[in-house]
């Protein structure tokens, strides 16, 4: 099988950071578990400049490395691997966070998946000069049978795959969204995600 999977709050913990960094920043105090909506700006009540600074910060190579691993992330993932599927991790994080995000990879046991910057939400003027690995129309070309993901917001990037089976990662910004077919599940955890992956017939 080919599998996609996000990076951030799908293999590590970075929301989790980011309400940390809010309050030590600008005093915004809101727990993870409040984190109503994908978009920080609106979750945290940021305006433009704090919302630029935080994104900024959260992208700096010795933060990206510090973010916690999801547990059962990278144990589930090397298993897929060890059974010869092709794991592929399409992050919308700028081309000038790859290499912290590929180091953060290869330091958790991950060394062998690929890792690609697409520039899903159009984020790439809070880190300056910043060029993705991976265009949209490439990105279109892919065939994935699997996908781990979080963010509603990403959901439209599988309408061109109608038999892709989505695991949507269940976080507190997501528990309101509507999932779009009978082909998205809502996943606790890492271990109800193997369940589910090993019952699916490519």
């Amino acid at each position: 099988m080919n599998i996609y999977i996000d990076f951030d709050d799908c293999l590590c913990e970075t929301a989790r950071a980011l309400s940390g960094l809010a309050k030590e920043l600008f005093g915004k105090d809101v727990p993870y578990e409040n984190i109503q909506f994908f978009n920080l700006q609106k979750s945290f009540d940021l305006d433009e400049a704090q919302y630029e600074e935080l994104m900024i910060k959260a992208h700096l190579p010795e933060v990206l490395m510090a973010y916690e691993e999801t547990k059962g992330a990278s144990e589930t993932v090397n298993k897929w691997l060890d059974e010869g599927h092709n794991v592929s991790i399409i992050t919308g994080r700028p081309s000038s966070a790859y290499e912290p995000s590929r180091k953060w990879l290869d330091e958790h046991g991950l060394e062998r998946v690929k890792l690609f910057c697409l520039n899903k939400y159009g984020r790439d003027s809070f880190i300056k000069n910043s060029e993705f690995t991976l265009e949209l129309e490439d990105y279109y070309k892919m065939k994935f049978d699997v996908a781990i993901e979080d963010s509603p917001l990403a959901f439209k990037f599988f309408d061109h795959l109608p038999d892709l089976k989505v695991m949507v990662y269940d976080r507190p910004w997501n528990h309101n969204a509507e999932l779009p077919g009978d082909n998205f599940k809502r996943c606790m955890d890492w271990e109800y995600i193997s369940k589910q992956v090993e019952q699916i017939e490519v």
